[in-house]
């Protein structure tokens, strides 16, 4: 107990410093289509990067409703409040909830139902003033409503452009992933900004008449391909005549933006969604388009992608919507590609001066910076994998497999390198008691969101050194539950087949345990690497302390020397 509390107070401030006062463009989503998967998932991922952001896992549970409920949503300066009605059955949704003051007034999000429906999303923002806070609508509220209300992506992306047809939509411009057991897709929305009055318009007895409504487009990942949207818009030329079964949008998409004069339907250039209402320019691109780039060059090293467009080449092309893998993903590959810091390329965040001595690929934030003296604007690399991740997923969706076998969660807290992920079953009744309590305001042993995230912290004072050490557990239970899955899915399988509630039983159990199995093990892991590395030695494994130190990298002592080539000498 004495060294916990030792080794809280040694780095707190550091903890302090640089998860709960950073700020970042924020999430990464992969999605995987079932002929692009080695098993026949469907995949998405999502890293949910805010600055001090804290989940806690939660369970909405399915629900019969009486005719007249309702969800309230509470008035603003901007709306009166207002309220949407409620199905008549829910379903089952796993997700998260956080702390009023993080995100407005509706603090939860829906991850996966019970019918192997999953949900993620990335903010592009867009337009300031598409924003409509008149609206009843953001978007984790519309995400959440939608796993309550469907059984496929299709009929969830349907419940949302109801939503925000009826209710109004209030948010910046989301790109949102959905999968089911057969189909991923994506939806881009942004709103329509207030009505004309300024105020929404509300009747005599006090109903609201009109609270805007909202722009969209759903586009479908071809099967045996991947697609990848990271804070930018992606769904680019809108053609004149689509499939709907790949390929739909709102009536307004390219009036609304002819009305505001910004499309020229009689120029030669065409309509593009992303280009209209997601405003990309070289910041976006370089903070943005580089995480696509990057999971399309190592799922398909074949195609040579460019780095061009990322870096504000003049007129290079946007990446593709979508690219087919040089070989199908395993859901192991997929958490590799959420692990990314540009490794082996021009960009590699562990490399160079800015590395650091230990070759930290962290960039504290802001993102943007100058110099005194200097004009131009400068950004760091942002990667996939970022420090100011508040929890992220990769989803499991299989046709072959009853749902609530077949639907998989694998759960991750604070930044995806040094995280482990473990599977949670879509159907558990239960979550781990661990990764389900606390607050980003007070550090505890019994949180593990916090446990992670201080191991990550120490972490960064020797990063090369450190790193390592959590990676090998990391490897050593992620194998563990990759081999774990079949026979599980096989016995949870059979189970099912007479008795549902059993396996319900045994699948929630399963899932806690692994949890808690992460959760004991990442406590240890903490302690172990404070004892071993301390005050900037390398403990030997008899227990000992050697009599010198860990020396430095030669490379950074090199330009140690170069820029202060006379402190150092020592005079003979």
């Amino acid at each position: 107990m004495i060294l916990r509390t030792i080794f809280v107070a040694v780095i707190f401030l550091i903890l302090i410093l640089s998860t709960v006062f950073n700020t970042a463009t924020a999430c990464t989503n992969i999605l995987v289509s079932k002929g692009a998967s080695v098993d026949g998932s469907v995949t998405i991922t999502y890293t949910a990067d805010s600055a001090g952001f804290y989940p806690r896992l939660e369970i909405f549970p399915a629900a019969e409703c009486p005719p007249d409920a309702v969800i309230e949503i509470p008035a603003t300066k901007d709306r009166p409040a207002g309220t949407i009605k409620q199905a008549a059955q829910t379903y089952q949704v796993l997700g998260v909830v956080w702390d009023e003051g993080h995100g407005g007034f509706w603090t939860r999000q829906g991850c996966i139902n019970e019918f192997q429906v999953a949900i993620a999303e990335t903010t592009f923002g867009g337009r300031e003033e598409l924003v409509n806070p008149q609206g009843l609508v953001n978007y984790p509220m519309m995400m959440t409503l939608a796993l309550q209300r469907s059984k496929t992506a299709r009929e969830a992306i349907a419940v949302m452009i109801q939503l925000v047809e009826e209710h109004g939509y209030n948010d910046e411009g989301e790109s949102i992933s959905i999968a089911d057991k057969e189909e991923a897709w994506v939806f881009e929305i942004v709103g329509t900004g207030k009505t004309e009055s300024g105020n929404a318009e509300v009747s005599s007895n006090g109903n609201v008449l009109n609270r805007g409504s909202a722009i969209w487009v759903a586009r479908k990942v071809p099967d045996g391909e991947i697609s990848v949207h990271a804070n930018q818009a992606r769904i680019g030329e809108i053609p004149e005549k689509c499939n709907p079964d790949e390929f739909f949008f709102s009536d307004n998409i390219k009036s609304f933006a002819v009305e505001k004069g910004w499309f020229d339907p009689s120029g030669e250039k065409k309509f593009r969604f992303d280009e209209t209402y997601g405003e990309i320019d070289a910041k976006s691109k370089r903070v943005c388009e580089s995480r696509v780039w990057s999971v399309f060059r190592r799922a398909a090293p074949s195609q040579h992608f460019s780095a061009d467009y990322h870096r504000g080449v003049p007129n290079a092309k946007p990446y593709p919507w979508s690219i087919k893998p040089d070989k199908k993903l395993s859901t192991a590959d997929v958490m590799a590609l959420m692990r990314d810091h540009f490794e082996g390329t021009e960009f590699d965040m562990t490399q160079g001066v800015d590395a650091g001595e230990y070759g930290l690929p962290r960039r504290w934030r802001p993102l943007y910076w100058k110099v005194e003296g200097d004009d131009q604007e400068y950004s760091w690399e942002r990667p996939i994998s970022t420090q100011q991740t508040g929890f992220s997923i990769v989803t499991q969706s299989r046709s072959q497999l009853p749902d609530r076998v077949g639907g998989v969660l694998w759960y991750g807290v604070d930044d995806n390198y040094l995280s482990c992920y473990f599977p949670l079953y879509c159907g558990i009744t239960e979550v781990p008691p661990s990764f389900a309590v606390g607050s980003i305001r007070q550090f505890s042993w019994d949180n593990t969101w916090w446990v992670f995230n201080l191991v990550a912290n120490y972490a960064n004072l020797k990063y090369s050194r450190i790193a390592p050490e959590i990676i090998a557990v990391q490897k050593e239970l992620e194998t563990k539950f990759f081999a774990l899955q079949n026979p599980v899915e096989k016995t949870a399988t059979e189970i099912f087949k007479t008795n549902t509630e059993l396996a319900q039983r045994y699948l929630t159990d399963y899932s806690v345990a692994q949890a808690e199995l992460v959760a004991a093990r990442w406590k240890k892991l903490a302690v172990d690497i404070f004892t071993k590395f301390n005050d900037g030695y390398i403990r030997n494994d008899d227990g000992q302390y050697p009599k010198e130190g860990d020396p430095y990298p030669e490379g950074w002592l090199r330009r140690v020397l170069k820029e202060k080539p006379e402190q150092f000498k020592i005079e003979n």
